[in-house]
């Protein structure tokens, strides 16, 4: 159930590049809001600003107009290392290429940002994060000794693993089959509703789409209705 708090607020972003062809306008004049504990996910063609968008409202990148703010907080007051410190803090990552470092286990994968961030009880987080997402047997396997839905797991558990406030998710079913695509789906769902986490999601798949509490659609850098 969503809260009555905004999780995440855009106001009035736009972002412009320099590209060889000139200037290029990716994001143009885009607000709204996300409450605590809602699904959001942005949908729209290739090279609509999806995942740019996404960048912005992580603070990984920062608009050429307009305003972010994260739980209150102005992303673009903060420095880069309080941008990074906010994001270890409240914020999880899930990506298409599912990013897992090769030369680590399943379990140290999921290990390393706990670490990093300081939780005493890591190693019991990254255990029960990883039962959750059925690895309970995989838990000393490489990437490479893994299926494509099996690293998306890992990838899921370390998202999750701290406990983040907020998921990220860019195309998360995108290098999977389609039963592989359901059950990552499913496994993002059950999660998001036993910890009240909000989850923001860019994806092509209609099913990962029509799961989502809202929809907010892209066409050409503009939000539409």
């Amino acid at each position: 159930m969503a809260g009555d708090g905004i999780a995440v607020e855009a106001q009035g972003l736009s972002k412009h590049v320099i590209s060889s062809e000139g200037p290029l306008t990716i994001l143009s004049g885009i607000s709204f809001s996300i409450r605590q504990g809602e699904s959001a996910a942005i949908v729209g063609a290739s090279g609509s600003g999806k995942s740019t968008l996404l960048g912005l409202l992580a603070g990984l990148d920062l608009p050429s107009e307009g305003q972010v703010t994260v739980e209150g907080a102005a992303l673009s007051a903060l420095d880069e290392d309080a941008r990074a410190a906010l994001r270890g803090r409240r914020m999880g990552f899930v990506f298409q290429s599912f990013q897992l470092l090769p030369s680590l286990t399943a379990l140290e994968n999921v290990l390393l940002p706990l670490e990093l961030a300081g939780h005493r009880d890591a190693r019991d987080r990254a255990l029960s994060a990883l039962s959750r997402v059925g690895l309970d047997q995989r838990l000393t396997h490489y990437p490479r000794q893994l299926s494509g839905g099996e690293q998306q797991r890992v990838a899921i558990a370390r998202a999750f693993a701290p406990q983040p406030a907020i998921l990220f998710a860019d195309e998360p079913t995108g290098n999977l089959d389609a039963a592989t695509g359901q059950r990552i789906i499913d496994l993002l769902f059950g999660l998001n509703a036993e910890s009240a986490t909000t989850l923001v999601l860019v994806t092509h798949d209609a099913n990962l789409a029509a799961r989502c509490q809202r929809t907010l659609k892209l066409d050409a850098g503009r939000l539409v209705a």
